[in-house]
Parts: structure tokens; sequence; C-alpha cells
């Protein structure tokens, strides 16, 4: 099923992405030689990364040596690795050392030279190497490129005839002689991501993720292991034809590369993502995800895209942007696994249920913001930060970034984790008369926690006066007694030294500071302002228990707790409240 999607993806894609056997390889220098191989100089190639061109598809390598087409490393290429620019170059010496990859890469050269004497650049590479001795390599020291060459040898280096635009490793002749000549030995067996009867791979080709080995692979198989069955080995043992392989493989390191817009990274979890149609609906939820969930440390404002993520899926969930129940969008999760790449996480979801399901979360996650820029919906970014000492994503508890993705892609409730987490912050906060505590994003996570795993006490976006919950009354009456001493002396002792313990044991503490309330009352100079908090607080008081307050909240209504306190400051700013005030 994912191989399936992957490949349809290829198929989706297939004019952006390379053809068959080809990839988009990077390459740093290009050796310049004319017609007949004698060397002109060197050539740097685009920007300190190099240039990326299409060329034949790098064979995999493993003990043995294997050349690439035209173009290799250092190694390969001239034999040479590890040069320093200033000392000299013995080449003998160096040609002695790399001597496997060198006469491989000659080797190869010459191979298809013979068979294609008229192609210039093959005629011309060969005679190079006919030419390259000490000469040459004391010639190449004296170019104002050597010492980015010597510092560059583990990167890609080419051939360019002198005055061509092209360089050898995109001769689409030299490609096609390497595709017409690729040995496949296997019988014909049926595909199991096409149906079709062909040729199967032994292997599968490397998508390396982050964590993982370079050579990491998304299927692979291993001789004399206990994988092999009735005499097949490999491959053969669940037939992948080299078609399938190449698209399913070239569609995962289009989605892995650098500048994909089709992933993102939480912890040690690489999510890939894509729509199973190239329209509209389509691309939106591709971007849409990937301005939810790309986020990177260097983002100034993790919440920028977030309210058109919004509008997005609800257009897609409403019916404004059109859908067929044909249309999935599919969601891939990876994680390092030795030699391997674990799959993680996989859906197959149609896409307006998928939307549906981050409306919910977007649902769930908004509360009243009494800010001048309202920013009310979340990213991953912003709910993993808020959570963690010095506020950064790295710091966040093991599996809980992998965990609320999974729980805002499923619907299903968000990890306790995120909510003890988050409860644990504002404990530690609270007690900081420079920080806010309660602030919006925490107030989101626990409203939207609650709200999933309990139905019958759902949390409103804003003030709830007919919430009777002990725990939300509670939390409400400690931000009255907070606003009047903040109005009274503008100071906010009673929260510093007593929110703690009033959101987990109420009847100890709260007889204290009704009592320090009552002084601050009588600082008021606004008798409006006394009139107005007194009734407020018998208004809640009314409806605390008739036994008084709790000896103690469970977590769950300490979370409660600071929804009302964060509901109750809210209100205070509230342009309707204040007009009743005047």
């Amino acid at each position: 099923m994912i191989l399936s999607a992957l490949y349809d993806y290829y198929e989706r894609c297939k004019e952006t992405l390379p053809p068959f056997q080809r990839a988009y390889v990077k390459f740093k220098y290009a050796i310049l030689i004319d017609e007949k191989g004698k060397y002109k100089g060197l050539e740097g190639l685009g920007d300190e990364e190099g240039i990326t061109l299409l060329t034949y598809r790098p064979e995999e390598r493993t003990s043995a040596p294997v050349p690439h087409c035209f173009g290799d490393n250092g190694s390969y290429v001239l034999g040479l690795k590890d040069i320093k620019p200033e000392k000299t170059v013995n080449l003998a010496i160096e040609l002695k050392k790399n001597k496997k990859n060198y006469e491989a890469f000659v080797k190869d050269v010459e191979t298809i030279y013979k068979a294609l004497p008229h192609n210039k650049y093959a005629k011309a590479v060969y005679l190079f190497y006919q030419h390259y001795d000490q000469i040459v390599i004391d010639q190449m020291k004296d170019d104002v490129n050597w010492s980015g060459l010597c510092k560059s040898l583990n990167k890609n280096i080419t051939f360019r005839i002198y005055g061509d635009r092209s360089v050898a490793a995109t001769d689409e002749e030299l490609i096609k002689y390497k595709l017409d000549n690729s040995i496949n030995a296997n019988v014909p067996m049926l595909c199991l991501v096409t149906g079709k009867k062909v040729k199967p791979v032994d292997t599968t080709y490397s998508t390396f993720i982050l964590g993982s080995k370079s050579n990491a692979k998304l299927v692979s198989f291993q001789v004399s292991s206990g994988y092999d069955s009735y005499g097949k080995k490999m491959g053969l043992n669940a037939p992948i034809s080299e078609d399938a392989e190449f698209k399913y493989t070239t569609s995962l390191l289009s989605m892995l590369s650098k500048k994909s817009r089709n992933k993102f990274m939480v912890g040690s979890r690489t999510f890939l993502f894509w729509a199973s149609k190239n329209d509209e609906a389509g691309k939106e939820a591709e971007e849409s995800v990937f301005s939810m969930f790309g986020f990177s440390e260097k983002d100034d404002d993790p919440n920028k895209n977030i309210e058109q993520v919004r509008k997005v899926f609800t257009a897609i969930y409403s019916g404004e942007m059109k859908t067929t129940s044909e249309d999935k969008f599919y969601i891939l999760g990876l994680a390092p696994n030795s030699a391997r790449i674990a799959v993680v996480y996989w859906a197959e979801i149609p896409l307006r249920e998928f939307a549906g399901t981050i409306c919910k979360h977007f649902e769930d996650m908004e509360v009243v913001d009494t800010r001048l820029e309202k920013k009310p919906y979340m990213s991953l970014r912003n709910i993993l930060s808020t959570v963690t000492l010095g506020g950064k994503v790295s710091d966040a508890t093991p599996n809980l970034p992998d965990a609320v993705v999974k729980s805002i892609f499923q619907g299903i409730p968000y990890p306790q984790t995120l909510f003890a987490s988050c409860i644990r912050r504002i404990r530690a906060e609270s007690g900081d008369k420079d920080k806010n505590a309660v602030h919006i994003t925490r107030a989101a996570i626990i409203k939207a926690y609650l709200n999933r795993i309990d139905n019958n006490q759902k949390i409103n976006v804003m003030l709830d006066k007919d919430n009777t919950n002990q725990g939300y009354l509670c939390g409400r009456l400690f931000a009255v007694l907070d606003k009047i001493q903040e109005e009274a002396n503008n100071q906010h002792s009673i929260r510093e030294r007593y929110m703690n313990s009033a959101s987990s044991t109420p009847a100890a503490v709260f007889s204290t500071i009704l009592n320090l309330s009552n002084h601050h009352v009588e600082n008021l100079k606004n008798e409006g302002r006394k009139v107005f908090f007194e009734k407020l607080k018998q208004e809640i008081i009314s409806k605390i228990d008739a036994d008084g307050f709790k000896a103690q909240l469970d977590l769950q209504d300490q979370g409660r707790f600071f929804i009302g306190y964060y509901h109750q400051r809210q209100d205070f700013f509230s342009k309707n409240e204040d007009n009743n005030n005047e």
C-alpha cells in the first residue's frame, strides 16, 4: 500500500521528477579538456554546494568500487583523496592509494569508448586518461581552483570539453548506453506494486533520513538470515520491478530532499505527506500541512500562516473547495533503525475526512484571545515549545511530539504527557512575577485535552458562567482576587505565592487569600469597582459546594482551575465587561 501510493506520487509529479534511471546529482567541479583529451583547466560549478545536474542514477556501492557515469568523487576521477593544496602531490603514490577506485573508473570509460568511439565525450575523456600523468597534476596545481578542488575531492567531478556548454555526466548518449547495458539476469515475476510480470530487482535504492545510515532503505533484504524462502533470495522474495523500484524510491528521495515542502521533522521522526491528486485541493492541503508542521527553529512567528491553514481545511471540509471520494491524503512517518528505515506511522485518509480532522483540532484549540493581534490557532512548534523548560522543541519529552502529531492527524485524545507537562510549566512559572504562566497557548492545550477526554464537561471558548465544576470556579475566584490586588496595589503577590496551592488544595488556602482580598478591596479608590468585585466574588462563591472548598483537586480539575483563571482574566479585558463597569 505504501509503495503503491509512492508509485502513484511519481506518476502524478513525473513532469518535475527525473525520468527512469536518472537522478538529479550535485557536481562541484569540471575538468576542462579539448577533444583530444588535453588538459585545459579546472572549472568550479554553481555555488558553494555545486550545481545540480540530471544524469544517470548513481549505482550504489558496497565494499567493491562502482564507478558512476563520467562523473564521481576525486578518488575515482583523479585518484586523489585527502590532498592538502599547499603540499606537493606525487601522483604515482596517490594512484597506488586509490588504485581500486581509479582503475574501476578508467576501465568504465574505456569500455564505453570502445562501444561508442564516435561520441566526443567518450573519446575525449578516454584520451585524457592516456595523457594523465604528473605533468597534468602540476598544471592543475597552478590553477586558481586547485585549492577548492582539494577541499572538495569528496564531491562529484565531471568533464567539460573546452567551449561546450554541457558536461560529460549529462551526455544523453552515454546515459542511454548505461541504461541499455544495465544487467538484470532475473526471471520475470509478478511485481507486487504494478501487477505486471517483469524482471524484479535484487535490492532497492537507499533513501537516507536524518539519523539513519547513508545506505538505509525503506525496503531491504538479507541473505541467509531466515528471510530466504523456496530458494529465493533478496528481492525475489517480494518481487518489485525496476520501474516500480525506481519510481517509489525517486518519490521518497524527492520528498526527503532538503528543500522539500512535503516533509516535516518531529524529534527523530521524519513525516512525509502528499495528496493523491495534483488539483487545487491537493496542492493547498499539502502546502497547509507544511505550514502547520514544517517549522524551523529560525522562524520568528510559528503562527504566521496558521489562520490560512484553517481557512483551507475549512474550505475543503465544507465543500467550498471541490473534492471527490477518490481524493486521498497520505502520511508516512519514518524513523532510523540500524541499516533500515522503520515505518512508525502510516495513514491513507479521504482528503475531506482529513480536512475535518484538522478543523476539529482548530476547534478544540480555540480559546478567547483579547490581544490586539489575534492568533488563536497554534502551530505544532508553538504547542511543543510552550511545555518545555527552555522553550525549544528539541527539549520536549521523548515521544511527545510524535504523540501530538498522531492526535492531530487521527482526532484522538491529546497525550496525557502534553497536558501534564503544560500543568508542570504553569506551576514552575507561577511564582515568577516577570512571566505570565497561564497564557493563551497553555490555556488552549488544557482546553483541547480536557474536551477530548470528557464530553460531559465541555469547556467553552470564553468565560462560562454556567460552568459549576469546582476546579473551574476556584480558578475564576482566584482570578478575581488576583485582579483586585492588581488594581489596589499594582501587585500580584497572591498569584505568586498561592496559585499552586490554590489549584491543588483550595480548602487549605482560600480562606487566607479571601481575607487578604478584603484588605485589598478597601484600598480600591473607585467605589463602583468595590461593588463590582464584591458582587462577582459572591456570584462565584454561591456556586461552591455547600461543604466548602474541596480539600484536593485531581489533575484534570487542576487543569480546569487554570482555564477558569484564564477565562476570568480575559473577561476583565473584554469590551462588554468594561462598558458594564463604567
